[in-house]
């Protein structure tokens, strides 16, 4: 809603300048500007209005361009404001409002082209060879139940996995905080073990963009408002290891023809589930994946992963609803739940729009 009344605000800003150009050109009785205004200016008050309505136009679309027209628009209009002040300054409002919209947006962009460079670097790293399969050879030593998983997903017999691309939305929330909705594009590369998460989450109408990013073992996390202002920005050695276990999750649950991997060390439970211990670097971490009797994974548990209060608790991402995507059986929903001493506490919700193995460009 938020969208389409500030899209309003500018168009209708927009198309108030065609009076500017009317007086300049004597075009009409135009009597709501009453200082003259030269040929010349009346100019620069329809190249505006042209400016405003192109802005309007290309914001809507979701263009990237929106706001740079939309900073042009608006400074100079303020300069023509200020030419008949006596008349136009409430127009002075509109334009505030349209700078710090068109503001906070390029920083978003700004923000997202940091992760952009990384996936980049990361892809022009990789060599993928179609022909180099992953066959039944290759999973023989895999704990069994691990094994009846990668069958169930389809995914012998088809090119080793060097990366995924994954594309979801859901909502999340803080522990005593109320939802907000995301988006969200990640890219994890396993040569390397790296994890590019790049988020776009909604809170009071406002876009706040995340970028989570593990690699070289190390990992960051940094939430900015208008993608300028730092809300959270943690970074260190706990954060490297809690990141360990998510890169570790995405493996299992969007990568498991990545299971194959010498980092990783089995050990057999039962039919229906196993442990495994993940090392990167100085980052080791454990986990026990809980299979049903299809072979489908349906819940990941680590006690290695740490809150956002630094502090350690269980963490589980329990998954349903398999379907087939790209010719692999994969989840398409799933949570992420903190078992705190007082009880379970969703804190994620996970719907997979679209996955992508081996993507060779952004």
């Amino acid at each position: 809603m938020l969208k389409y009344f500030f899209a309003f605000i500018m168009l209708i800003h927009g198309l108030i300048h065609f009076t500017g150009f009317a007086k300049g050109f004597g075009y009409g009785n135009i009597t709501q500007i009453t200082k003259d205004i030269s040929k010349t200016n009346g100019t620069f008050w329809l190249l505006t209005a042209i400016l405003f309505g192109a802005a309007t136009v290309l914001f809507l679309l979701k263009k990237e361009s929106w706001p740079h027209i939309a900073v042009v628009a608006a400074v100079t209009s303020q300069i023509l404001i200020i030419t008949v002040w006596k008349d136009a300054k409430f127009g002075t409002i509109a334009n505030v409002m349209v700078l710090l919209v068109a503001i906070a947006a390029v920083g978003s962009q700004y923000f997202e082209a940091i992760f952009r460079k990384d996936v980049t670097l990361n892809l022009s790293k990789i060599s993928i060879n179609k022909t180099d399969l992953l066959t039944e050879n290759d999973i023989q030593l895999l704990p069994l139940p691990v094994q009846k998983y990668l069958r169930y997903c389809n995914v012998l017999n088809k090119p080793k996995v060097k990366n995924v691309k994954v594309v979801f939305n859901g909502e999340m929330r803080d522990k005593g905080k109320d939802w907000f909705k995301f988006t969200a594009v990640q890219y994890n590369f396993f040569d390397e073990p790296t994890r590019l998460f790049f988020m776009k989450g909604k809170m009071y109408g406002t876009i706040v963009p995340g970028y989570h990013c593990y690699q070289n073992t190390a990992a960051s996390m940094q939430i900015k408002l208008f993608g300028l202002f730092n809300v959270v920005n943690v970074k260190g050695t706990i954060m490297s290891k809690a990141e360990t276990v998510t890169v570790f999750n995405d493996m299992c649950l969007m990568a498991p023809a990545a299971l194959i991997d010498e980092r990783i060390e089995w050990t057999a439970i039962d039919s229906l589930s196993t442990k495994a211990t993940f090392t990167n670097g100085a980052n080791k971490i454990t986990a026990t994946l809980f299979f049903n009797s299809k072979g489908q994974l349906v819940n990941f548990i680590s006690d290695d992963r740490y809150a956002m209060d630094m502090k350690q608790y269980r963490f589980s991402t329990p998954v349903k609803e398999y379907v087939a995507m790209n010719e692999i059986k994969i989840w398409k929903y799933g949570e992420a739940l903190w078992h705190y001493p007082d009880g379970e506490f969703v804190y994620g919700k996970f719907h997979l729009k679209s996955i992508e193995y081996n993507v060779t460009k952004l």
